[in-house]
């Protein structure tokens, strides 16, 4: 990238950003609640100067980091006596929490508004964006995406392959990671004389950064599998309630960054083992990939300040693919999306050479409820696997309920509804009809013992004050045979995963087969007053052995959805989101026996959980087995590959579906469900080209915005971003030019093939807000010249190898 436009990249960033405002505070005769803010300072940041050469060893660069932060502290100290002296009784509260030195030019500190607003004013400073906090958005996938037989190449007897992600570095900011778990195991094993994968060998992985010690994390946590390990907690610190047991050093503590990690490059075989039940082998997408690992999400929360520390932090340490499970609690502040702080500083990594992937949102089905924005960063939305764990309730009279639980079978016991066993005067009736009270059941507790009781899915569940732990907990207290947690026929359907039971049961979320249940057990049950002869029997058949479908993929209910947005109103954005669909619903990968926040997986080492946290990993290690088998392409390279590579057809031919609001409803899925596709690992590693834009398209495509450009025709940047999506609210409007010269971006012959023709589908996809997306496809021919895509709708790539024809 040339410094022309690098510095104009700049001044349009600073320009655009600084238009961004800081909310309104209370008065300033009362006492401020000081938050969190990050500072955006004018001046590209040092990643700018390692990408024109400068070593990052360096005295130079050593000193101008030091120099920096010194900047930051007098740009501090003069605001806070401005503060202090300003006269009218303001409060004054200022304390630096980071200075960000690598991929963006700025820092964090926890402070008043007051003050926020006075660092604004400054002619040093670009903008002042108030912190909105971050959020997680949380065996078989291997064999469902192909791997191994299809992209794990062995080259050699005795285990892995030399397209398994040897040699390449994913960094995962999340809450940490388990190093004792197996999945992170560090496996040697020797090297082949004679490579002949094609690769090419590799020197001995030297990439990476510090290892972080602390509790939980010893010293030789660091073990060759992780090479790097740090923990980002000075936002957290500062507005949250941390615990110095477990909190201050790379540890997971929650399950979730070991779960999308080892999802990513967990070891390959590693058997999952949960309550005795053996459920398979786990692995990840990219078993021989190293990890960096960069903790900022916290039991109690996240703060945009660690996580931007911790992305500026993996920058420097030359990570090759990014995978955030994490993204912002809410739009951000900024007056354009593209342009907020974390999306300034993934625009930054990309430059540097990082691939970004990361998750899409779960606030799905909902339109625009993506939170991952710009071009630059691959948004990863959730499927389902084709996989399913059911169960069902035997009842006495032959009739079967079906119903989900990773539960062990029972032989038949009576059938007992937990509100026909409350005490009549419970303080509590409805806690005690959904079995969270123990001393409202104990009334009839000789009844509850050995039998299977019925609780009801209402009011509690759905305001949070109910949970399926509490039934758990009550189960073992009176000594329940099993339960069974129906819907309620006045709060509906219910949305539910299998989950692991310490005592047998089964859950039926479904209305309808809850009323089989009650009419076999309203014929079986006589009312006498106080006294009731329970008559009904059941049994729970057995739950953890796992049912398969070829309707999957399926874009997964809670994904969130396009179209992607500018701003804070909506205003439809001409950018494609999500990019493309990958497996996230009920997916099983390493877990943190604490399980702080989901005291009902505690204790085990594996978890099956759903999200798009679970999409974004499988498509950063499928960019780290692109990376390995291309280690010349960049990150625009790689998601070019991933994108027109992807599948528009589930296991049966037919075009992928998506889960609508209505539980079990099914509708065609569009570009603002599912993007290009689902992923297709051993396509993408052989795409025949790639269409690579460069960091001056981006240019082009911030210079196109209204809110930056008024004056310009919506559409015109269309020319620089791949995946584009028409923002028009009415009128008949044309998406995309149907010529490859829309994209007006390199297309490169992808390397290493054999001479001679060969032809392939690649998807060309254009949407419009508001109406079904369309495709349009093109063929990959063999061309004869060097050269973009020309006027007739036909593009020539260099060598003579490849070209694109429309259709």
């Amino acid at each position: 990238m040339s410094s022309r436009h690098r510095g104009f990249l700049l001044r349009l960033l600073f320009a655009a950003v600084a238009a961004s405002a800081v909310s309104a505070r209370a008065a300033r005769d009362q006492e401020e609640k000081p938050s969190i803010y990050l500072v955006l300072l004018h001046g590209e940041p040092l990643a700018a100067a390692i990408q024109r050469g400068v070593d990052r060893n360096a005295t130079w660069h050593r000193a101008q980091k030091r120099r920096e932060a010194r900047f930051h502290d007098r740009l501090l100290r003069r605001a806070a006596v401005d503060e202090g002296g300003g006269g009218g009784g303001g409060s004054y509260h200022c304390r630096k929490i980071y200075s960000f030195q690598h991929a963006v030019n700025g820092f964090a500190i926890h402070a008043t508004a007051s003050l926020a607003e006075r660092l604004r004013a400054a002619p040093e400073v670009a903008a002042v964006e108030e912190d909105v906090g971050t959020r997680l958005m949380t065996t078989y996938t291997p064999q469902f995406l192909g791997p191994p037989n299809g992209v794990w190449r062995r080259h050699w007897d005795g285990g892995g392959g030399a397209d398994d992600g040897e040699g390449v570095l994913v960094g995962v900011v999340d809450s940490g990671i388990d190093p004792a778990h197996p999945s992170f195991a560090y496996v040697p094993r020797a090297r082949a004389d004679d490579d002949d994968d094609g690769v090419g060998a590799r020197p001995p992985f030297t990439a990476g950064g510090a290892c972080s010690v602390g509790p939980m994390f010893p010293p030789g946590a660091c073990n060759g599998k992780i090479v790097t390990a740090r923990y980002f907690a000075g936002g957290a610190a500062a507005v949250l309630p941390l615990d110095p047991s477990r909190d201050l050093s790379p540890f997971d503590a929650e399950g979730h960054g070991s779960h999308v990690a080892s999802i990513a490059a967990g070891n390959q075989g590693v058997p999952v083992v949960v309550g005795g039940a053996m459920y398979g082998f786990a692995s990840g997408m990219a078993p021989s990939a190293r990890l960096a690992v960069y903790k900022a999400v916290y039991p109690a929360g996240g703060t945009m300040a660690d996580l931007i520390a911790a992305i500026d932090q993996a920058t420097q340490d030359k990570v090759d693919v990014l995978v955030l499970s994490v993204g912002p609690d809410e739009r951000p502040t900024s007056k354009v999306t593209f342009l907020s702080m974390l999306d300034i500083v993934l625009l930054s990594a990309r430059r540097a050479g990082v691939f970004i992937a990361q998750a899409a949102g779960n606030r799905g089905p909902a339109e625009s409820s993506v939170v991952s924005y710009s071009p630059w960063v691959t948004t990863v939305a959730a499927s389902t696997t084709g996989r399913r764990y059911t169960s069902r309730l035997l009842l006495g009279d032959g009739r079967h309920v079906p119903g989900l639980g990773l539960s062990a079978p029972t032989l038949e016991y009576r059938l007992v509804a937990a509100k026909d066993a409350a005490a009549p005067d419970a303080a509590s009736m409805e806690r005690a009809e959904e079995c969270q009270d123990t001393e409202a059941l104990r009334w009839r507790a000789g009844v509850l013992r050995g039998s299977i009781v019925v609780c009801s899915f209402s009011r509690g569940f759905y305001n949070g004050t109910s949970t399926v732990t509490a039934i758990l907990d009550v189960a073992e207290a009176l000594g329940f045979a099993g339960f069974v947690l129906v819907a309620s026929e006045q709060y509906g359907d219910f949305l539910a995963q299998p989950l692991p039971f310490r005592v047998p049961g089964v859950m039926v979320p479904r209305v309808a087969d809850a009323q089989v249940m009650w009419s076999y057990y309203a014929a079986h049950t006589v009312y006498a007053g106080n006294a009731t002869m329970f008559g009904a029997a059941a049994a729970i058949a057995e739950g953890r052995v796992a049912t398969f479908t070829d309707v999957a993929p399926v874009v997964a209910r809670y994904s969130s959805r396009g179209p992607d947005v500018t701003d804070g109103e909506s205003t439809p954005a001409d950018v494609l989101k999500p990019d493309i669909l990958a497996p996230g619903d009920q997916i099983w990968a390493a877990w943190s026996a604490p399980s702080v926040n989901q005291p009902i997986l505690a204790g085990n080492h594996f978890a099956m959980v759903s999200g798009t946290s679970m999409a974004a990993p499988h498509v950063g290690g499928v960019a780290a087995l692109i990376n390995r088998r291309h280690p010349s392409w960049g990150p625009a390279a790689i998601a070019s590959a991933l994108s027109t590579t992807a599948r528009r057809h589930d296991e049966r031919k037919v075009p992928i579906m998506s889960e609508d609001f209505e539980i079990g409803s099914l509708v065609p899925a569009t570009p603002f469900d599912c993007g290009a596709g689902f992923v297709n690992p051993a396509g993408a590693l052989d795409p025949g080209l790639v269409i690579a834009p460069e960091p001056h398209d981006y240019v082009a495509f911030l210079c196109s915005l209204p809110q930056l450009s008024p004056r310009r025709r919506p559409g015109r940047h269309r020319r620089g971003v791949p995946g584009a999506a028409a923002g028009f609210s009415s009128g008949p409007q044309r998406a995309v030019r149907h010529r490859v010269r829309a994209a007006g971006i390199p297309i490169h012959p992808a390397q290493g093939h054999e001479r001679g023709e060969r032809r392939r589908d690649v998807p060309l996809l254009h949407a419009a807000a508001g109406r079904r997306g369309s495709r349009r496809a093109a063929r990959v021919v063999r061309g004869g010249t060097r050269g973009n895509a020309g006027a007739g709708g036909r593009a020539q790539c260099d060598q003579g190898v490849w070209g694109v024809q429309l259709r």
